[in-house]
């Protein structure tokens, strides 16, 4: 059992890992609890993108659209498996936004932070682009093509919690933080796991509440305090349908009403199309896609594309809650990703930092900007080390950023077990440390059973060991996304597997979260 820790964390999302992962590389000893599952909640429910945010320059805040850019390339950089670069086309429409507008907002996009391997702007001739082929015949002539990257968000995550833990650091799922008290110069942590509902107290010198939507509920209930300032739940909602153009490339479409909506190439056989925006009450984890916005993101595209999208044609929703702090802005869409840190430490009493807000492009800075709150409070070793995890890669990261269909290459050549196709979403998923997974497979035997859709029991027993999945819904809609790629009855099959293989992980069903 852990003396004190020098840091406790709430929340297993995208800020709370990143911080779990900067302080533990610092050598602090770090404790972050989360009560579902790592990215089970906001962080998983994202547009996949790692990008500067080209619509918030309308709304001028040009500090967070240059840190976005320059973070663009540091992620790709050390997460090159699970991070991409996509070019994004944008359809000009006059009765929009004047196209002198357009460049020079892409002028800035490609100037304001730093710019070094990604391509620049290009203006399209639609007629005589591929990229004009899907669309409507006659509304668009002319478009601009632009970089930004693309990324596993989950995933993003969950490395980042692997690598905390590989420093050091003890990463708790399925355990909720009910109580929290000062005692002092030390926080007294009430834990209780899911499963079972055993409950433990740990102490730790200071406390990070980063439970994204649920900041000013843990606030309130688990810590009797007074609830975060200026938050604002804003809904999002994404649907996938069959994929709607062959390239490679995504889409960036201007509507009347302000919004801007997105739509993505998404896992070979799909288009991902999102997102909206809309204040959101009740309990964030209960949110879904309604059926209004569902049709929203479907006259959305039908008004693009020369194909209609119907909701019938809809094969998975998601929708996510993001808790930004509440600007002023009069509608969501206009609210401010930018993330504020809110400190509460009173001389002699062990500090509480709450986070607010934040996109997950920043997550690396905003972590670095928590331990720079909380070094002077923490023991000295706090402030030492900044800047680390900008060059160092994340698990499976440790390759260059052209060579990732070499390495699948590889991979293929010295596992013949795999197919092409397997062995590149393997290295796309895991980078180098498929190979841990693939450790003596020499047959199809030696990986297990098939579950289908080229998942085996080699890859879910990895999972389960390396990266805290405890269901199939961890596995199929977080770990991966396989689970658009199975029938019911082969995730039927890895459900009935898991349960007996994990009799106390929580009984969750995988079908569609």
């Amino acid at each position: 059992m852990h003396g004190v820790y020098d840091l406790a964390i709430i929340g297993g999302g995208i800020n709370g890992c990143g911080i779990a992962r900067d302080a533990a590389g610092r050598g602090l000893s770090v404790l972050l609890c989360e009560m579902a599952d790592l990215a089970s909640g906001t962080s998983s429910r994202s547009t996949k993108l790692i990008h500067g945010g080209l619509r918030y320059l309308e709304h001028f805040n040009f500090r967070l659209v240059r840190e976005s850019l320059v973070e663009r390339e540091v992620l790709w950089r050390i997460a090159p498996h699970i991070v991409r670069p996509m070019r994004f086309v944008l359809p000009h429409r006059a009765d929009l936004r004047p196209a002198w507008m357009l460049r020079v907002g892409l002028f800035l996009y490609d100037h304001l932070g730093g710019r070094q391997t990604l391509p620049g702007t290009q203006v399209l001739e639609l007629a005589g682009d591929a990229a004009g082929r899907p669309l409507k015949p006659g509304l668009f002539t002319t478009g601009f093509e632009y970089s930004d990257c693309w990324v596993d968000d989950a995933r993003l995550v969950v490395l980042n919690a692997r690598d905390a833990a590989d420093r050091g650091a003890v990463i708790r799922v399925g355990t909720r933080a009910v109580s929290a008290v000062r005692d002092g110069a030390l926080w007294r942590l009430t834990l209780e796991e899911a499963a079972g509902g055993r409950r433990e107290t740990i102490a730790a010198r200071g406390l990070v509440n980063a439970a994204g939507p649920w900041v000013g509920e843990v606030l309130r209930t688990g810590l009797g305090l007074r609830a975060a300032g200026h938050v604002r739940l804003v809904e999002g909602a994404h649907i996938v349908v069959p994929k709607l153009f062959d390239h490679d490339r995504a889409y960036l479409f201007q509507n009347p009403d302000g919004r801007v909506v997105f739509a993505i190439p998404y896992e070979g056989a799909y288009t991902l199309i999102g997102t909206t925006d809309r204040d959101y009450q009740g309990d964030p984890a209960a949110t879904r896609a309604a059926p209004e916005e569902i049709a929203y993101l479907c006259e959305t595209a039908s008004a693009a594309f020369a194909r209609p999208v119907a909701p019938a044609d809809v094969v998975w929703t998601y929708s996510g809650v993001r808790p930004l702090f509440d600007d002023g802005a009069s509608d969501a869409k206009s609210a401010s990703r930018d993330y504020v840190l809110e400190l509460d430490a009173a001389e002699g009493t062990a500090p509480l930092l709450s986070i607010i807000g934040g996109k997950i492009t920043t997550y690396r800075k905003l972590a670095e900007a928590a331990l720079e709150q909380l070094a002077p409070l923490l023991p000295a070793r706090a402030g030492l080390g900044a800047g680390w995890t900008g060059t160092t890669p994340l698990p499976g990261g440790d390759f260059a950023i052209d060579e990732g269909g070499a390495l699948a290459g590889q991979l293929a050549h010295d596992f013949p077990v795999l197919s092409a196709a397997h062995a590149l979403r393997l290295v796309h998923a895991y980078g180098t440390r498929a190979r841990i997974l693939l450790a003596g497979a020499k047959s199809p035997r030696d990986l297990g059973l098939a579950f289908g859709a080229s998942l085996t029991e080699a890859e879910v027993r990895y999972l389960i060991a390396q990266e805290w999945a405890r269901t199939a819904e961890d596995v199929l809609w977080r770990r991966s996304k396989l689970g658009l790629h199975m029938t019911d009855g082969e995730i039927a099959a890895l459900e009935a597997w898991m349960r007996q293989s994990m009799p106390h992980a929580a009984a969750v069903p995988a079908g569609t979260p």
